[in-house]
């Protein structure tokens, strides 16, 4: 599915196996008989190009992934748990992309366009902040303080959720 879901397009059995030969020993009947499984289960449509069959994804990598994670999520017999437990598994990255992803869906459920990310314009020398600004270091806060961050801090995940608490 690999390299189903890079190409982005119809695939013939006998391009896979080139491909895959660049990496290791493998057979062109191993590689049919992936892509025909794969078509058994639904995840590839293929079409006849002569004595050939052209492969084509039936869903995208990122739509895949979402159904793997939503069957997982709606089989645990504590849904919440389960959320507490993967996102304490997720890196700074992954917990930033799940925050702009809410973004975008918003709390209603629909998709909305991204918003852009403003970078606040420099006050002038001698130029008081717009309100809502952050002061510069020095500008407002407290000596030897940074000034506040204005996005809201990270939730360790420490509720009480966790196994064996």
């Amino acid at each position: 599915m690999t390299r189903v879901w890079q190409w982005n397009r119809p695939v013939t059995v006998r391009e896979v196996l080139e491909d895959l030969q660049q990496e290791r020993s493998i057979a062109y009947t191993t590689v049919m008989t992936v892509m025909d499984n794969l078509h058994q289960k639904g995840w590839v449509r293929r079409e006849a190009e002569g004595r050939a069959y052209r492969y084509t994804a039936v869903s995208t990598r990122p739509a895949y992934s979402a159904a793997l994670m939503n069957e997982a999520w709606s089989t645990s017999d504590n849904p919440a748990a389960a959320l507490v437990a993967f996102f304490g598994m997720m890196s700074a990255e992954q917990r930033e992309a799940l925050r702009d992803a809410v973004r975008i869906v918003g709390h209603d459920g629909e998709v909305a366009a991204p918003e852009p990310r403003e970078v606040p314009e420099e006050p002038e020398a001698g130029e008081e902040p717009e309100p809502g600004e952050q002061p510069e270091a020095g500008e407002g806060a407290k000596p030897g303080e940074a000034p506040e961050d204005p996005r809201p801090e990270e939730d360790s995940g420490e509720r009480g959720t966790e196994p064996g608490r």
